[in-house]
């Protein structure tokens, strides 16, 4: 990824993670927890060596620390801003009242807040919705949704009665194709022959036509699959068509008052 940036840096938002907390990235004990000092400047100093860069446009806590107070890490990430390594900061996976935490913490310091929310969400996972994308919106903090074809149960590949595609993300997550998620897709699916649209280009839509949402991230293997994700990107769908999508796969309830 450095190669292939190194001419383009100035072309590209690049953004990267720290601190997965199920995964031993190789700096060894002395790194100490995932959303600690010691751990976050070991960390950008490693991203910025193998992204072969002098910066970092967008560096996101992976996931929730439960040793480390945010303030620590909040100071920790304040002070690469000061330094020009990272320009802005995201979060992945916090849920409500720990976005709220963050932004009341980098109130309290005057640390740089977090301006990013990546957290799993498709069409067919909205279970955060009713606390997480309350919050974004609340504070401001956009919504970056991860995995929005829901393993690739939304990329028109998955028939129901037939074997899962051999060699792709669903085919490994098998207890994710649910008769209730088949329903959907099934209702989705006529939904978009009504209206000429593919459920490719209703997945990424029904998400990034919300109020908030900067992008979603798609992962892909083949360079065709990247066009046709940039390609059903482009569909702006409008009130009124996310008012149906919405009665087809309802979003959680909002809380009680």
């Amino acid at each position: 990824m450095g190669e292939l940036l190194r001419s383009r840096r100035d072309q590209v938002i690049l953004a990267t993670k720290f601190g997965y907390t199920n995964r031993d990235m190789g700096y060894g004990p002395v790194a100490g927890a995932k959303g600690g000092r010691a751990y976050i400047r070991i960390a950008v100093e490693a991203s910025l060596r193998r992204l072969q860069t002098d910066h970092i446009d967008l560096y996101q806590l992976h996931a929730p620390d439960a040793v480390t107070p945010m303030a620590e890490t909040l100071a920790a990430l304040h002070e690469l801003v000061l330094e020009g390594k990272v320009r802005y900061l995201g979060h992945s996976n916090l849920n409500g009242w720990q976005l709220a935490e963050a932004e009341h913490v980098a109130r309290q310091h005057g640390f740089t807040p977090f301006i990013s929310a990546q957290n799993r969400w498709s069409l067919l996972d909205r279970e955060w919705e009713g606390s997480v994308r309350q919050a974004a919106e609340h504070y401001g903090v956009g919504l970056i949704p991860y995995s929005p074809l829901a393993q690739g149960l939304l990329t028109g590949t998955v028939k129901r009665g037939e074997p899962l595609p051999s060699g792709t993300k669903i085919a490994g997550s098998p207890h994710m194709v649910t008769d209730e998620r088949l329903d959907h897709l099934d209702r989705l699916s006529a939904w978009g022959a009504e209206h000429g649209r593919s459920i490719l280009e209703i997945a990424f839509g029904g998400l990034t036509g919300r109020p908030m949402v900067g992008t979603v991230i798609a992962g892909a293997s083949r360079p065709q699959q990247v066009e046709a994700n940039v390609a059903a990107a482009a569909w702006h769908p409008t009130v009124e068509d996310l008012a149906e999508i919405d009665k087809i796969v309802p979003p959680p309830a909002a809380p009680a008052y």
